[in-house]
């Protein structure tokens, strides 16, 4: 119940401190005609859907009306019933980007990016597919073909994310990187998807190197033996989009909306964001000088 109240209180003082700005906004712009307080605050509901995605259940529809209504009754006397939390849920999306942008990493210099298809069904249910009907797109991968979205990530030696894009599944690898990696410095490692030398240009005309592993049927590339270890410790961001997979469940075949898709993916972010033991490489200062000479 700690760990509760520490949530609740991140959440909470970052929606009271941006919220308002937010809520101006829309008004300035018109998009917004009033302002009305639900019976339960923004930071509430956030706070209940990232502890959804931190606990051992699959599905909310079991979580909310089996748990949150038994065990958050007293820290929150103005719950909803499920079928109307579930309508307030896509009015904290915006929110929960924003608070997903608070907690990314910075750059170090020493950079790794890696593309992990979303699912959104399995392959023979394809053709009778109606949720995504025209949003989600086929891609092939290592694995073979599937019907997805693309979740692009960066990821700094210390296992943070440090910028993230989602795509449509028929995306190219190389197509996002220089959006992606604007603010970086010095190294980004990837795969052999990120092979192109008009992009590896582009990026060292923004101090950012490109390195990557090459195909099979290519002769190998001299680069230093910094580099190549580096390219070894690419499993870093493999596993944490695995992590990503299994822990908070960002991949599922259930979605019923965009907008579930949407805040299931950057409540996913955030639950990683907000793990305490990330996966990391245990650079010393004398390593990191190391790199500076090769």
């Amino acid at each position: 119940m700690n760990k509760l109240v520490e949530l609740h209180c991140d959440v909470d003082d970052f929606c009271k401190m941006s919220i308002p700005q937010w809520q101006k906004q829309l008004l300035e712009d018109g998009n917004q005609k009033r302002q009305r307080n639900g019976w339960m605050t923004t930071g509430e509901i956030m706070t209940i859907v990232v502890r959804f995605h931190m606990s051992h259940y699959r599905d909310f529809k079991n979580y909310y009306p089996g748990y949150v209504s038994v065990m958050y009754k007293k820290e929150c006397p103005n719950l909803l019933s499920y079928t109307q939390f579930l309508a307030v849920m896509p009015r904290v999306i915006v929110p929960f980007f924003a608070y997903f942008t608070s907690l990314k990493g910075k750059p170090t210099g020493i950079e790794f990016i890696d593309p992990t298809c979303i699912k959104v069904c399995r392959n023979i249910r394809i053709p009778r597919h109606k949720t995504f009907d025209g949003i989600a797109q086929r891609g092939k991968g290592t694995m073979g073909w599937f019907y997805a979205f693309k979740l692009h990530l960066i990821v700094n030696y210390h296992g943070e994310i440090v910028a993230v894009k989602v795509t449509t599944g028929n995306v190219h690898d190389t197509q996002l990187v220089e959006e992606l990696a604007q603010g970086l410095t010095d190294k980004l490692y990837g795969d052999k998807g990120y092979l192109s030398k008009a992009l590896a240009a582009n990026l060292f005309e923004e101090g950012v190197t490109l390195i990557t592993t090459v195909r099979k049927n290519m002769k190998a590339k001299a680069i230093s033996l910094w580099d190549r270890a580096m390219l070894w410790k690419r499993f870093i961001i493999e596993t944490i989009n695995d992590q990503l997979k299994n822990i908070p469940y960002i991949e599922h075949s259930r979605h019923r909306s965009m907008n579930g898709f949407t805040l299931n993916l950057l409540a996913g972010l955030v639950v990683y964001c907000l793990k305490e033991n990330k996966l990391s490489l245990n650079l010393t200062d004398v390593e990191r000088n190391a790199m500076v000479v090769a």
